[in-house]
């Protein structure tokens, strides 16, 4: 989809990392959570219904997989998935590992505290990890 952009807030408050299937995925300039975002390429979608039944099911195996390779690769007690909405209506789905030891445990880590960005060498170090967990999932569409 060539007319497709992500909202400008989330372009704003996050880096690109890749293209998966159906997502674009971004990680979330906050150092202090290993925080992605996958954004569906589909225009002026902001529920998930009004996916069809393939893309919502693409949809939940991108942030399946994605968040698993995650959670087995960098460590965590906890794997948020969560679609929100209320600020940016754009569709986007957040995929979060979270530690016990974590700024904001057990609290969610919307508005909790100032956020931490990267600096250049971090960014590149974590988005050449996320890259190496994400290259080797089967995120193929499994339409029949």
């Amino acid at each position: 989809m060539s007319d497709f952009e992500p909202d400008p807030r989330l372009v704003d408050d996050s880096y690109p990392v890749t293209e998966l299937p159906l997502c674009q995925l971004r990680l979330m300039d906050d150092a202090r959570f290993p925080w992605l975002v996958l954004i569906p390429r589909r225009l002026e979608v902001s529920e998930v219904f009004q996916l069809d039944a393939p893309a919502q099911q693409q949809l939940w195996r991108e942030a399946s997989a994605v968040g698993r390779a995650m959670l087995d690769a960098l460590g965590g007690d906890k794997l948020n998935i969560a679609s929100l909405g209320n600020v940016v209506a754009q569709l986007h789905v957040h995929v979060i590992v979270r530690r016990r030891e974590d700024a904001a445990w057990p609290a969610p880590v919307w508005g909790h505290g100032q956020a931490e960005g990267y600096d250049l060498d971090r960014l590149a170090d974590m988005r050449a990890r996320i890259l190496a967990e994400v290259e080797g999932l089967d995120l193929a569409s499994h339409e029949g």
